[in-house]
């Protein structure tokens, strides 16, 4: 399998050059040479077949021949070593739960395959590798837990200042040993902005710099595996299934249209955002003109410039009809996710955090339009992540589970920074 840039100037490259790179020489993301749609049958027994076998079916073909099938296989059984349970809120609405792993946020899959692959290609090697990401919320504590003391590699985490929970800052700072906590005087987009500039900056060549955002094609893909599971959840009920996705860099839905690519039938999308409108507006207007980003209730989509969108656009070659007919995109505000969290626990018990908040908004509103379909959220980080938030708005305290109380009482270390000359300096330290 060969990867080319959607700047269309770079040379193409495998899957092992693509994940080492993470982005183009030419600045663009990766994307896949070719696309092959699975066999029908894969589909009709997918209700009965292991999670870890649909992911390896899932994603070898984009692998290649860079990993042996066996050590894939290897590879994907230790990144799904937790559940993704379907939990229904009501009818026709559930939530698949993507937050059972170690750092308790579906970013878990996505950096634990991604760490595994890179683990894969250093071994008998010489080569150190530099991970550096950019993390509006659990980014930076996912791939921290999946890269810890990986041989040959070392992390390092932008994030923004007091633009993220205490737990999330907790799971990224807490960490030490190969992983390093860069807090920045600055939104996500600044952070993010900063690591592509490092990945073309000629004097930094030398540190073999990759990246665990979701522009790297080993931290983007693995995320399809979602979509799959919740259409062998709910492929029994034998109705349309609508998927919503809260939206921040638009990695996961992304991962989704890709698993429609290969035909996994679910009927539409939806990429619910907060204020940051970008993709809603685009959609109306078929302009791209993100704003500046605005700080919102569900923090980790505060995302104004999504770079996974081009991937997007990519795979329905900017067909507006194409589009429209299986992707929607709606923005909420925060009185109204507050007000969806509130609604729904009162009515149903059920815990939404605001980001799942915003993924059922999204939800219930394309159902108005498929009154015979079925919907799924993917709920992408566990309540208790935005304690402070969850707790006033619902008026509840969620348990601690043990994986967030084993960071709660550590010394947060972080080295703060302001601008790309100061990550530069760090880097060449």
């Amino acid at each position: 399998m060969n990867y080319y840039s959607l700047n269309r100037t770079a040379p193409k490259v495998s899957f092992r050059e693509a994940v080492i790179n993470g982005l183009a020489p030419d600045k663009g993301l990766y994307f896949p040479e070719t696309i092959r749609p699975l066999p029908s049958a894969f589909f009709e027994e997918i209700e009965v077949t292991p999670a870890d076998a649909i992911a390896l079916e899932a994603i070898k073909q984009f692998v290649g021949d860079d990993i042996p099938e066996d050590d894939l296989r290897h590879i994907v059984r230790e990144t799904l070593s937790f559940d993704f349970p379907t939990v229904q809120i009501d009818d026709p609405v559930f939530s698949l739960e993507l937050y059972h792993g170690p750092t308790m946020a579906f970013k878990d899959v996505g950096a634990r395959f991604m760490a595994r692959c890179l683990a894969h290609f250093n071994k008998g090697e010489t080569m150190h590798n530099t991970v550096l990401v950019a993390t509006s919320g659990d980014t930076g504590g996912a791939v921290a837990s999946g890269f810890l003391d990986v041989d040959g590699v070392d992390v390092v985490i932008l994030y923004p200042s007091g633009k993220v929970s205490d737990i999330q800052e907790k799971q990224l700072t807490t960490l030490g040993q190969n992983i390093t906590a860069l807090e920045v005087d600055g939104n996500f987009d600044d952070c993010q902005a900063m690591v592509k500039k490092a990945f073309l900056d000629d004097l930094l060549k030398n540190k073999n710099l990759t990246s665990a955002n979701s522009i790297n094609i080993a931290r983007w893909l693995p995320q399809m595996f979602y979509f799959f599971f919740a259409y062998k959840a709910l492929k029994k009920f034998s109705r349309p299934l609508v998927v919503s996705c809260p939206s921040g860099n638009f990695g996961n839905i992304c991962a989704g249209v890709m698993a429609k690519k290969l035909g996994l039938p679910i009927t539409h999308f939806v990429a619910a955002t907060n204020a940051n409108d970008t993709v809603p507006r685009f959609l109306e207007n078929w302009r791209y003109e993100p704003d500046a980003t605005v700080a919102t209730l569900s923090n980790a989509m505060d995302v104004s410039d999504p770079s996974n969108f081009v991937r997007i656009r990519e795979m329905y070659q900017d067909d507006k009809s194409a589009f429209l007919r299986d992707f929607s995109s709606y923005s909420f505000t925060d009185a109204q996710t507050r007000k969806a969290m509130q609604e729904v626990f009162s009515r149903t018990g059920y815990l939404l955090e605001p980001h799942g908040a915003v993924g059922y908004l999204g939800l219930t509103k394309e159902l108005e339009k498929h009154p015979e379909a079925i919907g799924v959220l993917l709920e992408t980080a566990h309540p208790v992540k935005f304690l402070d938030s969850v707790t006033e708005i619902l008026g509840v305290t969620p348990a601690i589970p043990p994986q967030i109380e084993a960071v709660l009482h550590k010394e947060k270390c972080s080295v703060k920074i302001k601008t790309y000359d100061d990550l530069k300096a760090f880097l060449l330290r």
